[in-house]
């Protein structure tokens, strides 16, 4: 038996460490923790602030999901002051959250995960010519035919398509050959590329997407123009409570939103698409085909046992998340959980997850066993409204606190907390919301789907023809929590125009109403209010939750999706979906640990959201203005 540690886990966003027991013989690894290593703070910076400044501060969690905790506090604070906003902003947010959503699964799969399965020095072996007929091979082959409800085809044709040529598959390689060969690999620096992994693919397979790579480099800032566009900037937009800062006008050009800047969204939002249907679910598919293929089917843990959903994209506008009116409202409705989707759509469990089940305490909760938190000594779990952040640093098993060897899994070993519904551990993310939707709709839950929801079950059908593999097969894997990721971005990729299309009709309308500030002052809120806000962001359920008193934030905690998925066990609950899906790998070579990379990496990790840095003596480290609003 040998223990493996790998600190920090890179290619993440945050500190990450996970260790391995990997018995050598069989490449089975029998027991695995994942320790987030810098603690979160943010929940006591908000403390004692303005409701309507929350937003704006715990936006800065993480700079990589530029966007989401903002749209998660937006909605928590206006749950809990009783604020309905416009048709426009409700439009408005759903297009930035739909934009970040392709934004962020394609920068994850091109320059966080892709390299985990394709290699530049592989890439070196290639032949261009054959790799200009291989991205024509798979155009053909991969392609998923699916769209949605497209009425407002503003696009002549796709605009970037990937390029089949053997002088630009030649012009890469020069250009990859030249970094492998002075020594210094860069950004492809500091990977185990002699692994045998890498031999499974055709060196043209790793030619065509190390070129794709390099194409997204250059794209990706502009998939988020709707951000520029109606919330000034990108990262970390600005946002109103009531709806959106940014006013209308089609007949003023220096309004912020006019036709020239509508254009411009609608530009980036055919790019997005294009993006997804040419580029990323063809590179993903015939990559996945050949794993698949190999019987490489591993890393499924958690989510053959339970998966959480909360639903997403409110149709219209709506009065509030604890009352019900935002379950009753979605384009996308996977809240829900769904038990033993290992056994088919057909034979898993599901249950329902909506407004009642948010504020029961037996429902929803958070636990500090294995954590560096304190409770009290008659709380076990807490439920988000009530609470409690207190750091309890104890150190390692073996080691010094700043020298650490091996963490202690019978002890507390992690930053985060780990979240529970009814007492269990529950895997979140694209892989979770398709799973709800596939079997709420296979089972009748869903009897009358929405367009976005066939959608969903068409993608799962024929990725599972393409493969040659039932749903609870493929999709348990981390093969498949890629894949769906991909999937996610090409039905999200539709979403986006969907509302750029109602946003559009409604504008056209008259309506150009973009907030609602008749309770913006104090005085018309209660003394005392409660309120969560949702969203299934691009990693997962992502919620926060507020108690405002006396027009100050009195409790504010986040429970995000990487808290959800690499949270420590408990001794009730099990093992977290980081844990369990690493103890569901083999292992080739233990000192090389590829695959572990891969289904850690699958999860598209966010630990700077889990987690936050502090200064241990109190002390104020740095402050940096990035710009006039946002000084604090």
């Amino acid at each position: 038996m040998k223990r493996i540690v790998v600190d920090p886990v890179n290619r993440l966003e945050g500190h990450l460490r996970v260790e391995l027991n990997i018995d050598e013989s069989s490449g089975k690894v029998t027991d695995a923790l994942s320790s987030g290593t810098a603690w979160r703070g943010i929940e006591l910076i908000c403390k004692d602030r303005d409701p309507r400044d929350a937003w704006m501060f715990v936006q800065r969690i993480c700079g990589v999901c530029t966007t989401v905790h903002a749209l998660a506090s937006l909605r928590a604070v206006e749950d809990a002051l009783g604020i309905e906003i416009p048709k426009n902003a409700n439009y408005i947010r759903n297009i930035m959250s739909a934009s970040q959503t392709v934004q962020d699964h394609l920068i994850h799969f091109y320059h966080l995960h892709g390299l985990d399965w394709v290699s530049p020095v592989e890439a070196l072996k290639a032949d261009p010519a054959a790799t200009a007929a291989l991205q024509n091979t798979v155009l053909e082959k991969y392609a998923l035919p699916l769209s949605g409800p497209v009425t407002l085809d503003t696009d002549a044709y796709p605009k970037d398509f990937p390029k089949a040529t053997t002088v630009y598959y030649a012009a890469v390689q020069s250009k990859v050959k030249k970094i492998v060969e002075s020594g210094q690999l860069g950004i492809f620096a500091a990977h185990y590329w002699d692994h045998p992994d890498y031999a499974l693919l055709p060196p043209e397979v790793h030619l065509m997407a190390v070129s794709h790579y390099l194409n997204m480099l250059d794209r990706q800032r502009e998939l988020v123009t709707s951000h520029l566009v109606f919330g000034g900037k990108n990262p970390h937009p600005h946002y109103i409570v009531g709806g959106m800062p940014c006013s209308i006008s089609m007949n003023d050009m220096n309004a912020p939103v006019n036709t020239e800047r509508l254009a411009a969204v609608d530009q980036s939002i055919n790019l997005g698409i294009a993006a997804v249907n040419y580029f990323y679910l063809p590179d993903l598919l015939a990559i996945g085909h050949i794993y698949a293929q190999k019987g490489y089917l591993d890393g499924g843990g958690l989510a053959k046992n339970c998966v959480l959903s909360f639903g997403d994209y409110p149709e219209e506008t709506y009065s509030g998340t604890s009352n019900g009116g935002y379950h009753k409202n979605l384009l996308v409705r996977s809240n829900g959980v769904v038990e033993n989707f290992a056994k088919g759509a057909a034979q898993a469990t599901f249950s329902p997850l909506d407004n009642k089940d948010l504020v029961d305490p037996n429902v929803l909760a958070e636990g500090v066993e294995h954590s560096w938190y304190a409770y009290p000594e008659a709380v076990k779990d807490a439920h988000p409204w009530n609470g409690i952040t207190k750091p309890q640093f104890t150190g390692p098993k073996e080691g010094t606190k700043k020298d650490w060897k091996y963490l202690d899994e019978a002890g507390k070993y992690s930053w985060l907390k780990t979240p529970k519904w009814k007492g269990k551990t529950a895997e979140v993310g694209p892989l979770a919301r398709y799973i709800v939707v596939y079997t709420k709709v296979k089972q009748g839950v869903i009897q009358d789907p929405t367009w976005a929801e066939k959608m969903i079950v068409d993608q799962i059908d024929t990725v599972s023809k393409v493969l040659n593999a039932p749903p609870e097969v493929w999709m348990l894997s981390t093969v498949g929590r890629t894949a769906v990721r991909g999937l996610d971005a090409q039905l999200s990729a539709y979403i986006n125009k969907y509302f750029f299309e109602k946003l559009v009709k409604n504008i056209r309308s008259g309506d150009t109403t973009v907030a609602n500030t008749a309770k913006w002052d104090p005085s018309t809120w209660p003394k005392e209010a409660k309120g969560v806000g949702l969203h299934d962001a691009p990693r997962g359920g992502l919620s926060h939750w507020v108690v405002i008193k006396d027009g100050k934030i009195a409790n504010y905690q986040a429970i995000v999706p990487s808290t959800w998925n690499a949270c420590p066990r408990d001794s009730k609950a099990g093992y977290g979906a980081y844990e369990a899906a690493m103890i569901d790998t083999k292992v080739k070579i233990a000192d090389k640990p590829l695959e572990i990379l891969k289904v850690i990496h699958s999860f598209d990790p966010c630990l700077a959201c889990a987690t936050h840095l502090y200064d241990a003596e109190g002390k104020e480290i740095s402050v940096i203005h990035t710009d006039a609003y946002c000084k604090f």
